[in-house]
């Protein structure tokens, strides 16, 4: 039997997602973490320099944006200070402090470079997006409280599991991956699959790691939603979303007239397989649905891992290699390995307090 919705309170929703982003700027802003060297200079010597000589405006535009989520977030989540301004203030401050604090870090690396241009770009994009909450957070929230019970399941910890879910849309951004194929752990520990390569290895393995993550992550989905034939609906949009973004990383990586280079014959095949499957599956109740979405991600973990390697990687990585989607491609990546061994303790937890 679910537990009642106080369990899990829906301000834990932006608190959770304020959380993770910020996790991910930290990354973000100091990848790769190697080659950390002490050369003496001062970590705050970038705030008195003068405007750099080479800069773009897609770089201050990105840096901007990329602070306006962290302001947005910590505004609603510290929402319930006293005083109409507390929030996005302390929320700009944060971010503010959050951005200074990679940038002096960042005096320590020697592929990154300290910048008081971008110290400052953070702090507007901090700055927009409190402002951004504390014009439109209440009327938000005023939405998602009234449609949160019409859609969202009864379920403990289930604004934990929205921000897994939420997560995984960011892991379809690597280049590097077959479709939904997360958990590879190959790069980290640097072993190669034991199959053999061939074009109809490649297929069968694909179709396969696709189906069998298409099926976990639909069902995963499926429980999170509230009523049977209410994630008939939903679960679909959710995965079109997903091929949205997945879309989209094709078309900054190779252009927009390859952003369906991802629609392979295997991955075609993968869908159809998955979809049916995942039609049946869905008709189980909640707890069925855990449970099968954890087996089913654990077998596609399995299968990622023995895969052979896509031979649109070492081109895609190539390029993403290049200027400013260097960190972008180790965030995703990350977030593609790690994803599974987040999923699966949670869902094993929810289904235990079920």
């Amino acid at each position: 039997m679910s537990r009642p919705m106080g369990d899990d309170p829906p301000d834990l929703l932006p608190r959770y997602l304020a959380l993770v982003w910020a996790v991910l700027t930290v990354y973000g802003s100091l990848y790769p973490f190697s080659g950390w060297q002490n050369t003496g200079a001062d970590p705050f010597a970038f705030l008195p320099q003068p405007w750099p000589r080479y800069w773009t405006g897609f770089d201050l535009a990105a840096n901007v944006v990329v602070y306006m989520p962290t302001g947005f977030l910590l505004t609603l989540a510290l929402r319930r200070l006293p005083g109409r301004f507390t929030a996005p203030i302390l929320a700009t401050l944060l971010g503010a402090l959050l951005s200074f604090t990679m940038e002096s870090l960042q005096t320590w690396l020697p592929t990154r470079i300290a910048s008081n241009v971008d110290l400052g770009c953070n702090s507007l994009g901090s700055l927009l997006g409190s402002l951004l909450a504390a014009w439109a957070g209440l009327r938000l929230r005023a939405l998602w409280k009234g449609w949160r019970p019409r859609l969202i399941a009864e379920l403990p910890l289930v604004d934990l599991g929205l921000t897994l879910l939420g997560l995984w849309l960011l892991t379809l951004l690597s280049p590097e991956t077959l479709l939904f194929g997360t958990g590879d752990l190959r790069l980290v520990l640097g072993w190669l699959p034991s199959l053999s390569y061939g074009p109809d290895t490649y297929r069968l393995a694909e179709t396969a790691v696709v189906a069998s993550n298409l099926v976990a992550v639909g069902l995963f989905a499926g429980a999170m939603t509230r009523g049977r034939w209410l994630a008939y609906l939903l679960v679909p949009l959710f995965f079109l979303g997903a091929a949205l973004v997945r879309s989209l990383g094709a078309a900054l990586l190779a252009g927009p007239g390859d952003f369906l280079d991802w629609f392979t014959p295997g991955v075609e095949q993968g869908l159809r397989l998955g979809a049916m499957t995942l039609g049946l599956l869905l008709l189980l109740p909640p707890l069925g649905r855990l449970i099968l979405a954890a087996l089913a991600l654990l077998i596609g973990a399995i299968l990622v891992n023995l895969a052979p390697i896509d031979p649109y990687s070492p081109a895609a990585l190539a390029l993403w290699r290049q200027g400013h989607f260097l960190n972008f491609n180790g965030l995703t990546r990350w977030i593609s390995t790690i994803w599974p061994f987040l999923a699966l303790p949670y869902l094993f937890l929810v289904s235990r307090r079920l």
